[in-house]
């Protein structure tokens, strides 16, 4: 039965269209092919959600070997609602890229790029469903170089740059993890998940086990862009191809979000980390610093792509903002945000992509004017400049309503403070854009400009209805992230 190979599915359908790309090099085929296989990975993922729902985790033994001796693909409330996230990323993304990917870059990397592209996507759902430690290195690797690559393909000469420095960074990342995995295998002689978390609890010489979780904190905060590890984020995002932009801003600092998750509140267990260690105060600061700071540097950015860069390391500040709180409102809120920034900004990256084709770049100065022009377009990223900000009836007012009540519970009313005072932050980085569309006159010459092509505004726009929708209807991302919660945090009040 297929259905009952579908964790494995899930990953090797990417895997191998990956190559079959490469062998029959034609740009055309390698879309339709990636098209086609990012939908069959979201129909995989909703099919396991709905099973673990239904009849809780799934453990699939690869090769026949049974776990922990054999590597295992685990799915449970936490993972399967990221492998929806990543899955439904890349089904919008795919039918955008055609048309973003023609003015982009030259017709014979077209096979090359959506090549990359599915490599990228396996890794991610790879490090999402798998139950082992190394072989999650193995996928880390994956998604990481062939993200480099896609990077590198952006057609202005800093991209290089950036693809540079987003290798060095996820280099160091990736070998501060294996380090980390490294010191717990010695100690317990397992590297599956499921087994790690439970031989840990038996493991009474705690200093490897304490340098093990500096090493994967490090490694992993590298990878999630923590500040202030976030350096390599800004360039890659600004200077990759627009559907590498949204893609990797919706997806990847997601799954490594859940990495950080999955190690912290399982496999080393609440007691440790946020209890003899002090982790919550760490990532309450660090989480304060990122929002504060990345916001008001994104006030001052002239160009909307580095703007809205900047802005995702901030929201990525409110996610471990809400795992450091570690009760279950904050947790809520986190695992939600994670869900509901992914599909905002890569609403608003979809949007700027169209920008970047009309109008030749993404800068403030030559957007002004622009919802003349590009009505549609503007609008579409007001109402994903909103979210952000996290006005009622979006999907960021939910996200921003459970931290705040995650730091009541905790009687951190500073917090909730500053979580309303850097919404406001939001607000005039997003009014910038407002300004300069709304209230400016056109450039000369712009009165010729049109939307963009229907191939990109749609898939565009079905993530900006998505901000409002699941700002309405909250039952899908909120009844997730309380499934994931309860696993995680194990009855912990």
């Amino acid at each position: 039965m297929i259905a009952e190979h579908l964790p494995a599915l899930q990953v090797v359908v990417p895997l191998l269209a990956a190559p079959l790309m490469v062998l029959v090099r034609r740009g055309t085929f390698a879309w339709l092919l990636a098209v086609a296989v990012s939908w069959t990975t979201l129909a995989i993922a909703l099919a396991l959600a709905f099973k673990v729902r239904e009849a809780g985790t799934i453990s699939y033994a690869m090769g026949s070997w049974p776990p922990p001796w054999g590597i295992e693909y685990r799915v449970d409330g936490l993972n399967s609602f990221v492998l929806v996230l990543v899955s439904l990323v890349a089904s919008v993304v795919t039918p955008y890229a055609r048309t973003s990917v023609a003015a982009e870059l030259p017709r014979d990397q077209h096979y090359l790029f959506f090549s990359m592209f599915s490599l990228c996507l396996a890794g991610l759902l790879g490090i999402t469903i798998t139950g082992d430690a190394f072989n999650l290195f193995v996928f880390l690797e994956i998604s990481s170089l062939s993200s480099y690559v896609l990077v590198a393909l952006g057609r202005d000469r800093r991209a290089l740059l950036a693809a540079y420095q987003y290798l060095v960074l996820g280099t160091i990342g990736a070998t501060f993890y294996i380090v980390g995995v490294g010191l717990l295998y010695l100690m317990t002689g397992t590297l599956n998940l499921a087994d790690l978390a439970h031989r840990l609890r038996e493991v009474h010489e705690m200093r490897p086990v304490l340098a093990a979780l500096a090493f994967i904190t490090a490694g992993v905060g590298l990878k999630l862009a923590l500040f202030p590890l976030h350096f390599w984020l800004p360039n890659a995002y600004a200077y990759a191809p627009s559907a590498i932009t949204a893609f990797l801003a919706a997806s990847a600092t997601k799954v490594s979000v859940y990495v950080l998750l999955r190690f912290y509140f399982v496999i080393f267990g609440v007691p440790l980390v946020f209890g003899r260690l002090p982790m919550a105060e760490v990532l309450i600061t660090l989480s304060v610093l990122a929002v504060v700071s990345a916001s008001l540097v994104a006030v001052f950015q002239r160009d909307l792509k580095r703007m809205f860069a900047y802005s995702s390391v901030a929201q990525i500040g409110y996610i471990t903002l809400g795992m450091g709180l570690a009760n279950k409102a904050g947790l809520t809120g986190a695992v939600v945000h994670l869900f509901n920034h992914g599909i905002t900004k890569g609403a608003i990256f979809l949007l700027l992509g169209g920008v970047a084709l009309r109008v030749g770049s993404t800068s403030l100065a030559r957007v002004a004017g622009l919802a003349k022009t590009m009505p549609l377009t503007s609008f579409g990223i007001v109402l994903g400049g909103m979210s952000l900000i996290g006005i009622p009836g979006t999907a960021g007012f939910i996200s921003k309503w459970y931290l705040v009540l995650g730091a009541i519970a905790h009687g951190y009313w500073w917090l909730v403070a500053l979580i309303v005072a850097s919404s406001l932050i939001a607000v005039v980085y997003v009014w910038r854009f407002v300004e300069m569309a709304y209230f400016r006159a056109p450039e000369p010459g712009a009165a010729g400009l049109s939307e963009a092509p229907a191939a990109m505004l749609i898939p565009a726009w079905i993530m900006v209805a998505g901000c409002i929708y699941f700002g309405l209807d909250t039952s899908y991302p909120l009844d997730g992230a309380r499934l994931a919660v309860a696993m995680l945090l194990g009855g912990v009040p």
